[in-house]
């Protein structure tokens, strides 16, 4: 028997003593001559039909999910819902009770006031105990907990402290709360003080003999923590972080998520505003379908797509090792949604096209695709093979089997590209708007276009990492390189917001914010990571790269969406014969590896492509 379920009981087990309880103070009045019998009968019978109404109720409200550690005034509230819910509905069934049972109007009332308060107090205790084990705890062990400060005096600050004092066994003791707001200047906060904003960090700390400053505020901007942390280092401070907004699975914020500040957080924007009724109203028992769902992005996609309730998610790639990864995941974290994992390639029509007919997804997600610019100026034929013919397969297959949503992942390389990669990606672009151009109503086949991810596979930071741990140096191709990042959680909901504009054949683009100078993220990843005297080296530009992205070309039109993150570009659009010709010549050059070729059609296929100016 899981935590869960154990606590569930419990509750159920206090509701049902509640009505006995009931009963009992109700016969400390007179009752006349009412035969024991009867009496008990009647308590047995108000009992047993009030069970299924509190074994729903319970599950409704869900109360028993709560963390009792840190119950807070809203779990409270969620038991005087749950107690008020089930007194008034057994009030309503009285008149109906009392022709066949002895039930006097109270009992309902009484139960109510007795259930909550049962309910209530097992939580009181618990919290109660596990006070009681903190102050034992350090007492006997004489461990010399850190000294806690906690930036950020909101829910998500409250729910660490709240962890903390529970959680002697971590090590960690709060001792107070800063926090920028007037209003909350001078307050307690479950029994720790607000002492002031964070220009009043160093004295403060002095004050407090604190030695660690938790950052709790996942909704802050990266512009926020990194006023935070180095502040924190000013005092001479260890610096740990909540993840952020778009990281969290839900309200909940604990111990368990804190982390070191990454240059992630010091790059996080200020949190988006997501349509979640948009969004739920495309997927919401749908099939939906991933291509390359083992990738950073694909498997980001699976983890927010479950929580829109698809009917079934079909995890699609060719990488046994991350399919089954995300798989377990999956299963883990969402027991209650379908899920099939399968092994294949986009590129393999045949194998594909069996997994469409067999499972007939709505909704596909195609995030399968070949992305680093290197690899692929010295393998165009598996660029062409995976990023352009893939694509086809998959866009075919939606026409066919009747898709009514086909979300293409795009890259900012495609515009005005310099590498093999962003030229496939920019023709994989007309691929999809070829397609959607023989849509049938009620299809919609877009693509996103968006710039770098922070942390995925091959990405700056983790090369960046890697480079650190060997000593370094940290290697930048040019001192004036700059890139748009964005993070993996961020991008997947806007993907899935993107999704459900939905304008048939459009290509969305992403705002991804200011770009960012290369060598600056990496002078901060060396200060993060602690380490000295790492070097950082110019190796020069590789082939393909760029020294900056672009997000549009010079002949595609911006339009605002209805969403303020997302825009959508005209895309320039060659003739469908012209297109099936060129995907027949990259075809047989591929088959040939006449990487040549493919530059040389790549680069008339795209009239802004600098591919043979390199």
């Amino acid at each position: 028997m899981n935590t869960s379920t154990g606590k569930f009981l419990l509750d159920l087990l206090a509701f049902t003593v509640a009505a006995a309880l009931a009963y009992l103070l109700r016969l400390a009045d007179p009752l006349g001559d009412l035969p024991p019998a009867t009496l008990t009968g009647s308590v047995v019978v108000y009992t047993l039909v009030g069970l299924p109404l509190k074994y729903l109720a319970l599950r409704h409200f869900r109360v028993s999910r709560h963390i009792w550690r840190y119950v807070t005034f809203e779990d409270l509230n969620q038991l005087i819902r749950t107690a008020g819910v089930v007194a008034a509905a057994m009030l309503l069934l009285t008149p109906l009770l009392r022709l066949w049972i002895f039930v006097p109007w109270s009992i309902p009332l009484i139960e109510g006031v007795l259930a909550l308060g049962l309910l209530s107090g097992t939580r009181l205790l618990v919290r109660w105990r596990l006070d009681q084990r903190r102050q034992s705890f350090h007492a006997q062990s004489g461990q010399i907990p850190d000294r806690v400060l906690i930036a950020g005096a909101g829910n998500a600050g409250r729910m660490v402290a709240a962890d903390l004092l529970r959680s002697p066994e971590k090590g960690m003791q709060p001792v107070a709360f800063i926090d920028d707001s007037v209003q909350k200047r001078d307050m307690v906060l479950i029994g720790l003080p607000v002492l002031g904003p964070l220009s009043n960090l160093q004295e403060v700390a002095k004050n407090t003999r604190a030695n660690l400053l938790i950052i709790a505020m996942p909704s802050a901007g990266g512009q926020v923590i990194r006023q935070y942390v180095d502040a924190a280092r000013q005092a001479g401070l260890q610096a740990r972080t909540v993840p952020g907004l778009y990281e969290l699975a839900g309200g909940q914020v604990t111990t368990e998520q804190l982390r070191s500040v990454s240059v992630e957080d010091l790059l996080r924007r200020d949190p988006v505003e997501i349509d979640q009724g948009n969004i739920s109203e495309y997927l919401k028992g749908q099939t939906v379908l991933v291509t390359g769902a083992g990738g950073s992005i694909g498997s980001e996609l699976v983890r927010q797509l479950a929580r829109f309730g698809p009917a079934r998610l079909i995890l699609v790639g060719r990488g046994e090792n991350s399919i089954f990864a995300i798989e377990q995941e999956m299963r883990r974290e969402w027991p209650d949604v379908q899920i099939a994992a399968l092994i294949a390639d986009v590129r393999q029509a045949p194998r594909l096209e069996f997994i469409f007919e067999t499972y007939r997804p709505g909704v596909v997600f195609h995030a399968a695709a070949h992305k680093h610019v290197p690899l692929m100026e010295t393998a165009p034929s598996e660029a062409v093979h995976n990023n352009i013919l893939g694509t086809r397969n998959v866009a075919e297959l939606c026409l066919k089997y009747g898709v009514t949503r086909l979300v293409n992942i795009s890259t900012d390389k495609a515009v005005n590209p310099t590498s093999v990669m962003g030229a496939s990606k920019r023709v994989a672009e007309m691929v999809i708007a070829d397609a959607a151009s023989r849509a049938a109503p009620g299809q919609a086949f877009v693509s996103v276009r968006f710039g770098n991810v922070l942390g995925s596979r091959g990405s700056v930071v983790p090369t960046f990492l890697q480079q650190i741990r060997l000593g370094g140096p940290l290697t930048i191709t040019h001192p004036d390189m700059t890139r748009y990042f964005m993070t993996i959680p961020e991008a997947s909901r806007l993907v899935l917001q993107a999704g459900g504009l939905a304008d048939n054949g459009n290509v969305y683009l992403l705002d991804m914010g200011e770009p960012v100078k290369i060598a600056d993220l990496a002078r901060d990843v060396i200060r993060l990571s602690g380490a000295q005297d790492i070097e950082i080296v110019y190796s020069g530009m590789r082939p393909g790269e760029k020294l900056y992205e672009e997000l549009l070309t010079s002949g595609e039109d911006v339009i605002p969406t209805h969403h303020s993150e997302i825009f959508s570009a005209q895309l320039q659009q060659i003739q469908a014969a012209e297109l099936a010709l060129l995907l027949a010549d990259l075809t047989a050059a591929a088959g040939r590896e006449d990487g040549i070729s493919i530059r040389t059609l790549l680069h008339a296929a795209i009239h802004e492509s600098q591919l043979l100016k390199a």
